[in-house]
């Protein structure tokens, strides 16, 4: 990490010397004669500090220092004074500078000052990066809901895609927010300020696909389920790819798009320059276990909208929940817990009388049954994705009567 100081005098000699002995000292001097010429460093995002003279000719140490506080308050200044210049630092001081050291000044006290007013500097700025970053949020960890392994690898290439801000395909089975997953990129990127437009690419001809890059301009373009794009249009994005500046571009697709490619419904230009670029979105039967925590915030937004209160999700309905196929995935999902919040889910008869153990009983059984499943019957693979040591594991499946042998596929 370069720690930067900017050393501000009008003797040349001085400025030589001064920047010779930060270079010995791991520093990496900014030279400056006036002023004017050190005023275009001075700036919040400034990571390193200031060494200035008191005495210059034109605009003095003083002025230096009431125009460092007034961009950033926080910067550290210390000043160089000359004999007999004692009082004007003192002064100095009281208006804000840093420290400072009498002219001429051992080695050894110039680099403790400026390292104590370097590590300052960095926990200040340290401080405002952690502070921005709570304040914007990471939209991957707001946006996308799931506690399985599988939703945090999503959640990471989300991320990575993002700060290479690189066009890409963005794949998954119907329903699982493809559209969304495509916005939360771009909301990660630094082009986060500037447009996200999409659109259904179902006959988008041309005209109307140029329109949309031009509207995206500076941003970015979904264009959703690729392979319905006229050829026309798909030879108009192929050729846009080489243009600069444009939009970066993501396709969103549910199908196969290797073979859509074999079947002459897919440009193969445009599809091999996005293809090296790809994020895959699993489906919810890959994940049950991210079940409940999206059916919740479903159920919070379904009453939200709704102006409900939330009826409380019990286990026997996230147990039921999470026996299901879905399909539809997180749409289906999200129908359904609207349907809850609305009174018109339809019921499933479940045992009478349980109480919460019993309830909790069932949940876990599921769980360990779909695991299994999930896995082709390998018990020492499901406990190892439910994170359970393996007699943990095999006594569950003892009290539950759960055979792993019977979820091995032939």
């Amino acid at each position: 990490m370069m720690r930067q100081v900017l050393v501000v005098d009008d003797d040349r000699e001085l400025r030589e010397a001064l920047a010779q002995t930060l270079e010995l000292h791991d520093l990496d001097p900014i030279m400056a004669s006036s002023f004017v010429a050190a005023k275009d460093h001075i700036s919040k995002e400034f990571d390193g500090v200031v060494l200035s003279d008191i005495r210059m000719p034109g605009r003095d140490g003083f002025h230096l220092l009431s125009y460092a506080r007034a961009c950033d308050p926080d910067l550290p200044i210390v000043l160089l004074t000359g004999e007999g210049d004692i009082p004007m630092a003192v002064k100095a001081m009281g208006q804000g500078a840093f420290d400072f050291l009498e002219k001429p000044c051992a080695s050894k006290d110039l680099i403790d000052v400026l390292e104590r007013a370097l590590r300052t500097r960095a926990l200040v700025q340290e401080n405002r990066r952690l502070r921005t970053k709570l304040e914007q949020g990471d939209p991957a960890a707001r946006m996308l809901f799931g506690q399985s392994g599988a939703a945090e690898a999503l959640r990471d290439r989300v991320r990575r895609i993002a700060e290479a801000g690189s066009d890409a395909l963005i794949l998954g089975p119907s329903g699982s927010g493809i559209s969304k997953v495509a916005e939360v990129v771009h909301l990660s990127g630094n082009r986060s300020k500037a447009p996200f437009v999409k659109r259904a690419a179902h006959d988008l001809g041309p005209e109307a696909c140029q329109q949309a890059l031009d509207v995206a301009q500076g941003g970015s373009l979904f264009l959703d389920e690729a392979v319905r794009l006229p050829m026309e249009t798909q030879l108009l994005l192929a050729e846009a790819l080489d243009d600069a500046p444009r939009p970066r571009l993501y396709l969103g697709a549910t199908t196969d798009l290797e073979a859509a490619v074999e079947e002459g419904r897919l440009h193969g230009d445009l599809y091999y320059r996005l293809s090296g670029v790809s994020l895959r979105i699993p489906s919810l039967s890959e994940r049950r276990e991210d079940i409940p925590v999206l059916f919740r915030h479903y159920v919070e937004l379904a009453a939200e909208q709704a102006g409900l209160e939330p009826p409380e999700v019990t286990p026997a309905l996230v147990s039921d929940l999470m026996g299901r196929d879905w399909p539809g995935n997180a749409r289906a999902l999200m129908s359904e817990a609207m349907r809850f919040v609305l009174g018109l889910r339809d019921e499933r008869p479940a045992p009478s009388g349980l109480g919460l153990a019993e309830q909790m009983a069932q949940v876990e059984r599921t769980i360990l049954e779909h695991t299994l499943q999930r896995v082709g019957g390998r018990a020492a693979a499901a406990a190892e994705a439910l994170k359970l040591p393996r007699k943990t594991f095999y006594d569950k499946l003892a009290r539950h009567g759960i055979r792993a042998e019977t979820f091995r596929s032939e």
